[in-house]
């Protein structure tokens, strides 16, 4: 007998939206104030979650294990998946020596950290977002500038803050997409909507990370860099997100700001270079110590990377990857034992081996290894002490998805999105912080979308607001979620070395996150009831959206032959062109503490 959810189990929604809201009380609790370690912060949050399920909500303990359970296991597969392989590959450049080309070469173009910052964790982790998403750009990034020198908690709160601009368009627009599935509203229309307001905080965000990391004065020393980066990105985002759709905006916008930023820094550079306290101090570039064979040798593994997980984006090709090898089966037992309303819902979990971004990221790992002169015994060593570092945060990240999924299927995560629609005429306001707290328990852009673009559309209606503002308003507050989501949390501590400091990142970025989720409630307020002209029509939002998809999804097979072939190309080059630069067995290697 399938067993119904239940929205208010008390019959008042202020009380048991309190109750539905303990074991995430708890989870700030845990990490904000006792700086308790992530594992046990995440573990004793599901449980609570569980314990809140059974006895609040009258849910079967078999049907809350299991679905605490299935999600489990998503978050083994796919996301601990991509963070394995991303880390990997980084693990793989450190042990080689090739890092040490890296550092040198970005410190030819700019030595100061906060340049760096920009480049590394603002402009190529949005492109890694837009291609890949679900943690892959914070774990590269993050690792990168560790690699670089950075702090490691400035290196994974800039990467987590740096991250909020592209969340919305992450994954080749999947987020706008499921939005549009959900709520029945156009993507386009959508994608228009968040287009209109996400480019205000890729403005001001490089700025907000500069200020960040060096305070005031030196932070708004280099503002004409920082509106170059944030000023390109928002223009690229802004246009390709309301003339050609959801799917591109992040990835374009990403390398539009690369290349001026690199271009602006040939011509421009700050009078002094900044580092952190402690480090020595320098008064401007390095001077390149390596041929530029040598310099596209250390950088082709991240650019074989960038190549594989573009290709892994379009949906013609994971549908062809699919077709290869797909395997799904049903948690027995949950599947379609409870319902949403009148709707089953269904708990198939799938293993698309192929086509998980992690598999991209995998095949670009085993391409790196001749590329960075590693025998196949050194890789071996690497991705064995790559997973036994990640254990802790794999557990983490395990349990906060399941955490995520007995919200899901009990039917807490409903009550909490009912709770905020009945502020009425203040929801326009309040409607990004519901997306923020999807995203802050799911770690998922995409499934706070899920989860409450339905209830904008219902609410809308009732108090009289375009449909779409409050839709759209859910994703764009959803990415202020992102840098607080204890999964986030759980992939930078991973990347950065500071696995059990999970307390400290949280407590460094909840502040910010509220602060840029703020303004996007204002905005949206403005949006909903002072600037309707900002809203746009339907009717003619599919157009152009159409003319791109059938774009990108008309390549498949042939294209991912030949993403191969560019590949083969780009290891046989870096080869050649590059010197044998490659450590000696023993020197320069990784250890893991």
């Amino acid at each position: 007998m399938p067993w119904q959810q239940v929205y208010n189990p008390f019959g008042n929604i202020g009380l048991s939206a309190l109750i539905a809201s303990i074991p995430i009380i708890f989870l700030f609790w845990a990490l904000a104030w006792k700086r308790m370690k992530g594992q046990w912060a995440a573990l004793g949050a599901t449980v609570l979650a569980i314990m809140v399920a059974i006895i609040a909500y009258g849910m079967p303990v078999k049907l809350a294990l299991l679905a605490t359970l299935d999600g489990a296991l998503f978050g083994i597969f796919p996301v601990c998946y991509i963070i394995v392989t991303a880390l990997f590959i980084y693990h793989l450049s450190v042990k080689t020596g090739q890092f040490e080309v890296i550092k040198n070469s970005l410190a030819s173009i700019t030595d100061d950290r906060r340049m760096q910052a920009l480049l590394i964790g603002f402009s190529f982790g949005a492109f890694l977002e837009g291609a890949a998403g679900f943690g892959t750009p914070v774990a590269i990034t993050a690792a990168m500038l560790v690699g670089l020198g950075f702090n490691p908690l400035y290196a994974a709160g800039v990467c987590l803050i740096a991250n909020t601009a592209p969340v919305a368009f992450g994954a080749i627009g999947i987020p706008i997409v499921v939005a549009g599935q959900v709520s029945g509203i156009p993507e386009m229309a959508i994608s228009q909507m968040v287009g209109r307001t996400l480019p205000f905080l890729s403005v001001i965000i490089p700025l907000y990370l500069t200020v960040l990391m060096a305070g005031w004065k030196k932070g708004l020393q280099v503002w004409p860099a920082c509106f170059v980066c944030g000023g390109s990105f928002a223009i690229v985002q802004f246009l390709t997100s309301n003339y050609m759709g959801p799917l591109l905006p992040d990835i374009l916008a990403a390398i539009a700001s690369i290349v001026c930023l690199v271009l602006f820094l040939r011509k421009w550079h700050p009078e002094e270079s900044w580092h952190f306290p402690g480090e020595k101090s320098s008064l401007g570039r390095e001077k390149l110590q390596y041929t530029g064979g040598q310099v596209f040798r250390a950088w082709a593994p991240f650019i074989i990377l960038s190549v594989f997980v573009a290709a892994w984006g379009i949906p013609s090709i994971k549908t062809a990857l699919d077709h290869l090898f797909l395997v799904k089966f049903e948690i027995a037992g949950l599947n379609n034992m409870i319902l949403k309303g009148a709707d089953p819902i269904h708990a198939i979990y799938s293993l698309n081996l192929l086509s998980a971004a992690g598999t991209a990221i995998l095949f670009a790992g085993i391409f790196s290894v001749p590329i960075t002169g590693a025998s196949v015994q050194t890789g071996i060593t690497v991705a064995i002490e790559t997973v036994q570092r990640l254990l802790w945060p794999i557990f983490t990240i395990s349990m906060i998805i399941g955490f995520a999924y007995i919200f899901n299927f009990s039917g807490m995560v409903v009550t909490l999105g009912d709770a905020f629609a009945s502020t009425g005429s203040f929801f326009p306001f309040f409607a990004p912080f519901l997306g923020w707290l999807g995203v802050f328990m799911t770690g998922s852009d995409t499934s706070s979308n899920a989860f409450f673009s339905k209830l904008h559309v219902v609410t809308a209606q009732k108090i009289g607001v375009d449909p779409v503002v409050l839709v759209a308003a859910n994703s764009s507050g959803g990415v202020c979620g992102k840098m607080i989501s204890p999964q986030s949390i759980a992939v930078a501590t991973s990347a950065t070395g500071l696995v059990g400091k999970e307390g400290d990142i949280f407590r460094f970025t909840l502040k910010h996150s509220l602060i840029l989720c703020f303004v996007v409630g204002i905005m949206v307020t403005l949006q909903a009831y002072a600037l309707p002209w900002m809203i746009p029509a339907y009717d003619k939002a599919e157009v152009a959206v159409k003319a791109v998809a059938q774009v990108v999804s008309s390549v498949g097979v042939s294209y991912l032959i030949g993403v191969f072939a560019l590949v083969v190309g780009i290891t046989v080059l870096s080869i050649v062109v590059g010197s044998k630069i490659t450590a000696k067995e023993g020197a320069n290697e990784f250890h893991f503490h």
